[in-house]
């Protein structure tokens, strides 16, 4: 047996419809969170012929600007290079070679004043002799105070106070030791009766200066150069102003002081 549908249940379903839509709706109306899809990473593309054969076409354009490049400037390299090796080669056997000069300078120098200190005075004036000849720079100017020294202590004042002199005129010797020869001579021309005082008293004045390093050495030589040519006055004046001066060394402060009683103050 069949039954059709009557009114009362066609409406019974169509609410159950339109109940079910609505809860439907309603919840979807709820926010849910939504969940980050994860990032897939690309693929690269995988080059095609076309690709491959573009990349060879560059890498032989950059080899050839390359080997075009190396025979238009490579000789150049290589020279500025070969030039860069030769200077450190060369500096580096320049500098042994000055070593080796100065070892060798310094045992001849070492040997002559040992002659000297021997009382060898002739061997040892020749050994300075042939050091100022063929030395190095600086031996060449000790070997030649020293020849000035051996006249002076062999009692040659005459030929010492020479051979300081041709050192304070040379050109080439600095200024400090070109003073110091000065100062040295000077010490042997007031020994030396025939001494022409006022050249001498004229050497001396530039380094009684301030600014010389010999300042005081040259004013206490000008004191007794002074005093030794009957300028009493002017004599007292300088050792007085060493006697006073606080920066003069001692010596030669006390020296002046010295002076100074013997003069009568």
């Amino acid at each position: 047996m069949s039954f059709a549908p009557g009114r009362g249940s066609k409406r019974l379903i169509l609410q159950k419809i339109v109940l079910k839509r609505y809860s439907l709706a309603l919840f979807r109306s709820f926010p849910v969170a939504e969940k980050t899809p994860e990032k897939i990473p690309e693929k690269t593309p995988e080059k095609t012929q076309d690709d491959i054969l573009f990349d060879e076409i560059d890498d032989e354009l950059r080899q050839d600007r390359a080997h075009k490049l190396w025979r238009a400037y490579g000789q150049y390299v290589v020279g500025a290079v070969l030039a860069l090796v030769i200077g450190v080669a060369g500096y580096q056997g320049w500098q042994k070679y000055q070593l080796s000069s100065r070892l060798a300078d310094g045992a001849k120098f070492a040997a002559a004043t040992g002659l000297a200190e021997a009382n060898k005075f002739d061997a040892a004036f020749k050994a300075f002799a042939e050091l100022s000849d063929s030395g190095g720079e600086g031996y060449q100017l000790l070997a030649r105070f020293n020849q000035a020294r051996l006249l002076a202590d062999r009692g040659e004042t005459g030929n010492a106070a020479i051979a300081y002199r041709v050192l304070a005129d040379d050109p080439d010797v600095e200024p400090l030791y070109r003073g110091l020869a000065v100062v040295l001579g000077a010490l042997q021309e007031l020994n030396d009766a025939g001494t022409d005082w006022a050249a001498l008293e004229k050497r001396l004045e530039p380094l009684m200066a301030d600014s010389s390093p010999w300042r005081f050495s040259a004013r206490e030589l000008a004191g007794l150069l002074a005093k030794r040519s009957g300028d009493t006055t002017k004599a007292k004046k300088l050792f007085s102003g060493l006697a006073e001066d606080r920066i003069a060394p001692q010596g030669i402060r006390n020296r002046a002081r010295e002076m100074l009683s013997i003069l009568g103050k």
